[in-house]
């Protein structure tokens, strides 16, 4: 049987051999979604869990710390567009990669900073740009983001996605994500959709 991608499918509008994506956890994913819904390039990101053993999670199930899985998002971009440098660059922007088991408030293994790699390109360009950091000392504390080989992606609930763009005036996302963005928003002003 010929694949269908051998006739260049198109999602959105691109051929699909120049979509990539790439699952990443830096905290409480509604933080971690709403910044790269504005990152030039990037097609979709999807709130969800990944890395744990638990099958079908639903939020609750990760909640309580048992199941293993991360909160994490899956970034699907356009390649030609943008890149994993770029990526990974925002991801230790907006999240503090220094802090084991926690960001801000949220604490337990699934707010733990990761990258579930799915090639050995993105393993080495996520251990470059680790490697850089600690050599320039751009973090007063080690650097503890965990690189784990991805395995499943489990969307999380319809009310998980979109969760800022649904909820702007409620006050975690008002005084959480919105210095998220903020800080974002400075830092890669020329990178933003229009």
């Amino acid at each position: 049987m010929i694949s269908a991608s051998l006739f260049g499918q198109k999602k959105n509008g691109i051929p699909s051999t120049n979509l990539e994506s790439i699952v990443l956890g830096g905290g409480c994913y509604w933080c971690v979604e709403a910044v790269y819904e504005n990152l030039y390039g990037v097609q979709s990101v999807v709130s969800g869990f990944s890395g744990g053993k638990t099958n079908n999670p639903s939020y609750y199930d990760v909640s309580s710390g048992k199941t293993g899985h991360a909160e994490v998002v899956q970034i699907t971009y356009d390649k030609t567009v943008t890149n994993l440098d770029e990526i990974f660059k925002v991801f230790f922007t907006v999240h503090d990669p220094t802090t084991l088991n926690r960001q801000g408030a949220d604490i337990g293994t699934q707010y733990r900073s990761v990258i579930f790699y799915k090639n050995e390109n993105q393993k080495q360009a996520a251990q470059s740009i680790i490697n850089s950091l600690k050599k320039a000392k751009v973090f007063d504390s080690p650097i503890v983001t965990t690189l784990e080989p991805f395995t499943k992606f489990y969307k999380a609930e319809e009310y998980h996605q979109n969760y800022y763009e649904n909820n702007k005036n409620q006050p975690y996302c008002q005084m959480v994500i919105q210095p998220k963005l903020e800080k974002f928003e400075k830092v890669f002003k020329n990178r933003l959709k229009k």
